[in-house]
């Protein structure tokens, strides 16, 4: 298969348009559960790419507005590429989302789409789950409030964490598409004086701030301080390191997830990401 036979075009593909701001990607973002969005300008020659502003760079910049800071450069690809060779692009260059770029824009291949073409057998591969399992887990405690989860994902540069209850078993999972679904912008004054946090909040990490008595506009993502289990998926697909890679694209596409925990028994022992399964194709 070539990326042809897989991308969406370009007259499905929701853009954002520049001049614009981050409220309308964050709108994008929020009703179609999108990891990122391109960015076009208009032009006499049709729409010019100019690139993508992913979920990532909104919770990390919440004082940007305008689309033109925010903005990705990620690498992009031609209709003719082979799936191995952009699903390669992608692993490599850690790239969800990868526009198909010929003189103008034409569409976007994503890691779905190959894991689409996995799953229905347009790309064959005989190997298991276990090969491109990784053993290390982010996992955070499901009463954990959400904002501090938000950061640990942040931190630990990962889209998910597993949750786990008060025995450490996996109860849920929570991923960037489920904070982003709940996040809203918040306008108004901040008062940069003495900063005290909540004394009693065994959570609060943010120390004693003395930075002078002036307030300043400010403009952030804000979150609800429900715990993690309010807000994560409990009923939880998983594998087994024999999985066939094949049935675990079926899972993922049949339930529009990322990620899959891989079990032994109830035990956890690993995480198939989506984005790792593409390596099947050109090892």
């Amino acid at each position: 298969m070539n990326v042809a036979d897989a991308m969406t075009p370009r007259e499905d593909v929701v853009t954002a348009e520049l001049p614009g701001t981050r409220s309308d990607v964050l709108e994008y973002l929020q009703e179609r559960s999108f990891s990122s969005v391109p960015v076009v300008k208009p032009t006499d020659d049709g729409l010019e790419y100019r690139g993508l502003v992913s979920r990532d760079v909104l919770i990390e910049q919440p004082d940007e507005d305008q689309l033109v800071m925010l903005m990705d450069d990620v690498p992009t690809t031609t209709a003719d590429t082979t799936l191995p060779d952009v699903a390669r692009t992608m692993v490599e260059e850690d790239a969800r989302r990868v526009p198909v770029v010929d003189g103008e824009f034409e569409g976007i291949v994503t890691v779905t789409d190959v894991v689409h073409a996995i799953a229905a057998g347009d790309q064959e591969t005989d190997e298991t789950v276990e090969r491109y399992a990784s053993t290390d887990v982010n996992t955070t405690y499901e009463g954990a409030p959400l904002p501090v989860a938000e950061r640990e994902l942040s931190y630990a540069n990962v889209p998910y964490t597993v949750a786990l209850d008060d025995d450490g078993r996996m109860s849920g999972v929570l991923t960037e598409v489920d904070i982003i679904d709940v996040a809203r912008i918040v306008e108004g004054e901040e008062e940069t004086g003495n900063n005290f946090p909540d004394q009693d909040s065994q959570w609060s990490w943010e120390g004693v701030k003395g930075v002078g008595s002036r307030y300043l506009p400010t403009r952030d993502i804000e979150l609800p301080n429900g715990p993690v289990g309010e807000f994560m998926t409990e009923e939880v697909v998983t594998v087994s390191a024999e999985t066939p890679v094949q049935e675990a694209a079926q899972r993922m596409i049949s339930k529009d997830i990322e990620q899959i925990p891989m079990v032994t028994g109830e035990q956890l022992v690993g995480i198939v990401r989506d984005v790792d399964i593409l390596e099947a194709l050109y090892e």
